[in-house]
């Protein structure tokens, strides 16, 4: 932990800044920099790309403009645990045909980004590129002091058929901090401006309501406050106005909290109710590919071809990977109930190499050793050397939470790599605690930094989103290992056997004791024959000991009468 940078209880965490005025206090970022002043600009376009250099040949490009929720930070580098969603942004599209240009900047307003950041991004368009505009976030306080970012609320009147925050007018203000003079527009009259300016480039601006934030109606607890974004009636008068595409980012990316529930809600921001973690900032860019999938704007009909429809309507582990499939119905399908699922979230001991007779086997391998094809499908989505933190960043939990549908079981079983190394190779270390905790690392390799849960809370994520889907979890404590001091096989009780039924006391999960139940079959062998159960070092089964370790299982649902057991043979 000696690179330790920030030490943060999740959604409890308050980012500190050494002030030494007022204004600083106000000013400051994690990067100890002031936002769209010099010495920012002069910090944030160290990384911040140069307007068009991402193209290929002729492709087009899409660029990406707003403020801290698109692109966080000075450096957006995710020092201070908070992302934008531009990062995540490009995942969602073919960048052999596309690109995508992140100019986002924190801090920003229609006003600020218009003024300072705005002619350098136009410079780089060419005709056909688009342009995503996400602004309204930071246009407020007083027009001509501290920030000097909010738009101009002009006094005119058309008979209140039309805001006054959108009425096409202007000030002149002089900002007290430094005696410049500045002439101020409405927010109509900077959207417009920015519309404009850029479909002069040939380029297709569109425009999208802001991202939510985490607050919740006072009559409806359970419904996200969509007017706390009060920008999005006039964001959708713009976009009628100008005929431009609109996605409501706000609105998609509520519905999906509002699913969510509050605890899983909490940790799509952090550090506030407006920033998100890195969690929000994929939620968003997915929600604005999913807003961009379903937009029915002739201008856009283009740019949906460039998404990558693998990203947009996820395929189910199965149609990834058939040869997943560990048990197989002997009889045809006659119309009768659907089978339920059966997925297993592991490591090597639940998947191995799993075909060399003499080799290493995990335990899902040998499903169809205790589970009848008939009456479910067992999915083995276990891979070796993964803990908890690493099956989840690599994208390998999404693929079964995708795949989940009511009936369903999720098998979670982990521990063996979850207790190494955390910001050094392999990277795949957790905080060793049940209770919910969260620290932000930089790591040792590439100096990327990441925010690393407790082994408790990935596996209570684990959890709460198989019962979100509808689908029932099952917690597997680890397997045991081929170790024997004083003449019995280890039990890792006072540690990994203390957090699982934390875990069990927190969230009421169904928990089978798989370490416990082989242990004792082990001591019932003995050491000279346990051996057999185990292959090249003293953590791998065989194939005797991966069927040994299914036996284990039955048992243990037999045991606590779950009624996955009636899927048995």
């Amino acid at each position: 932990m000696g690179k330790l940078l920030t030490i943060i209880i999740c959604m409890l965490a308050v980012q500190n800044v050494a002030a030494q005025d007022k204004n600083d206090a106000i000013w400051k970022d994690i990067n100890g920099v002031r936002d769209v002043t010099l010495d920012s600009l002069e910090k944030a376009n160290q990384v911040r790309p140069v307007s068009g250099s991402s193209r290929k040949g002729d492709n087009p490009v899409l660029f990406l403009v707003g403020n801290s929720t698109m692109r966080n930070g000075t450096l957006g580098n995710g020092n201070n645990g908070q992302w934008g969603w531009g990062y995540y942004a490009h995942l969602f599209f073919d960048e052999k045909q596309i690109t995508v240009e992140n100019h986002a900047l924190g801090g920003t307003s229609p006003r600020t980004f218009y003024n300072k950041l705005w002619k350098p991004v136009l410079e780089g368009m060419r005709p056909g590129d688009y342009v995503v505009l996400e602004l309204g976030h930071n246009d407020n306080g007083p027009i001509d002091e501290n920030r000097a970012r909010s738009s101009y609320k002009t006094s005119k009147s058309n008979g209140g058929q039309y805001d006054k925050f959108l009425l096409e007018d202007s000030t002149v203000v002089t900002v007290k901090e430094d005696g410049r003079q500045e002439k101020v527009f409405t927010f109509g009259g900077y959207m417009r401006r920015f519309v404009n300016e850029a479909r002069a480039k040939g380029a297709i601006p569109i425009l999208l309501t802001l991202t939510p934030r985490n607050a919740y109606e006072q009559d409806d607890t359970n419904r996200v406050d969509r007017k706390l974004t009060s920008f999005t009636p006039w964001i959708k008068a713009m976009a009628e106005e100008l005929s431009t595409p609109l996605i409501d980012l706000n609105d998609i990316s509520a519905t999906k909290l509002e699913k969510y529930g509050k605890h899983k809600a909490d940790y799509h921001f952090f550090g506030d109710k407006i920033h998100s973690s890195a969690f929000g900032a994929k939620m968003n860019a997915a929600s604005f590919a999913e807003g961009l999938d379903a937009c029915q704007h002739p201008q856009v009909a283009n740019l949906k071809q460039f998404l990558k429809a693998d990203m947009v309507h996820p395929k189910t582990v199965i149609e990834k990977y058939p040869n997943w499939v560990t048990t197989k119905p002997t009889k045809k399908a006659n119309g009768k109930k659907k089978k339920p699922r059966v997925f297993l979230a592991g490591d090597s001991t639940g998947k191995n190499a799993d075909k060399d007779p003499n080799g290493m086997w995990g335990w899902g391998s040998q499903a169809a050793s205790v589970f009848d094809g008939d009456k479910c499908t067992f999915v083995n989505c276990a891979m070796a050397g993964r803990s908890t933190r690493t099956f989840l960043k690599e994208g390998r939990w999404d693929d079964i939470y995708n795949s989940l549908e009511p009936g369903d079981y999720v098998l979670i079983q982990f521990g063996h790599n979850d207790m190494s190394g955390i910001d050094k190779p392999k990277f795949r270390g957790v905080i060793p605690v049940a209770q919910d905790s969260c620290h932000v690392y930089r790591m040792e390799d590439d100096g990327s930094y990441e925010v690393v849960y407790s082994f408790g809370w990935y596996l209570k994520k684990f959890i709460e989103d198989t019962r979100e889907k509808g689908a029932t979890p099952i917690l597997l404590s680890l397997t045991p290992r081929n170790e024997w001091p004083n003449g019995k096989v280890e039990r890792r009780n006072d540690f990994f056997g203390k957090l699982y039924r934390q875990v069990v006391e927190q969230t009421g999960v169904d928990f089978i004791d798989i370490h416990n139940i082989t242990a004792d079959a082990l001591d019932k062998m003995g050491k000279e024959k346990a051996a057999a159960m185990f292959n090249h070092d003293h953590t791998h089964t065989s194939l005797a000991g991966a069927q040994l370790n299914c036996q284990s299982l039955a048992k243990g649902l037999k045991a606590i009468k779950s009624p996955l057991r009636k899927c048995l043979k």
